[in-house]
């Protein structure tokens, strides 16, 4: 087990959430969530509002864009970390399988984490973008 594997860093936590989606290792995924873990996608997204426990998040939120996207995946490439939080730059990529249109998005998030664990998660993204894509 390498120390990455187990820092409570806060950037390393959130790493290793990134990392766990990438895979689509959801058990990883909820590894890395608190167990009254709010997590807020933005309003206009497709699967807008807060989701709470790890189960909810991987279930309301990662296996539904499984469901509607091919290839979904949050490309993170810079971090802000101010104590307990992190800021991350990053792109969305996928498919929708509806229309088959593609997207690249900027998106920002916001991850509060505490104990080795995220407690609390905040998407900002161009949501026109994404709904463009779901439509023909």
């Amino acid at each position: 087990m390498t120390e990455f594997a187990t820092s409570t860093a806060p950037a390393d936590v959130v790493r290793r959430q990134y990392l766990a989606s990438a895979a689509g290792d959801l058990e990883a995924l909820r590894g890395t969530l608190a167990p009254d873990v709010e997590w807020t996608e933005m309003a206009g997204f497709p699967l807008a509002g807060t989701y709470r426990t790890p189960d909810g998040v991987t279930a309301n939120v990662m296996e539904k864009l499984g469901q509607d996207w091919d290839g979904w995946a949050a490309h993170d490439d810079t971090y802000v970390v101010d104590g307990e939080n992190v800021v991350v730059l990053a792109r969305y990529t996928a498919t929708n399988k509806a229309t088959g249109k593609a997207i690249d998005v900027r998106v920002a998030h916001h991850f509060v984490v505490r104990g080795g664990l995220i407690v609390r998660f905040e998407q900002f993204v161009d949501t026109a973008l994404v709904r463009d894509a779901m439509t023909d």
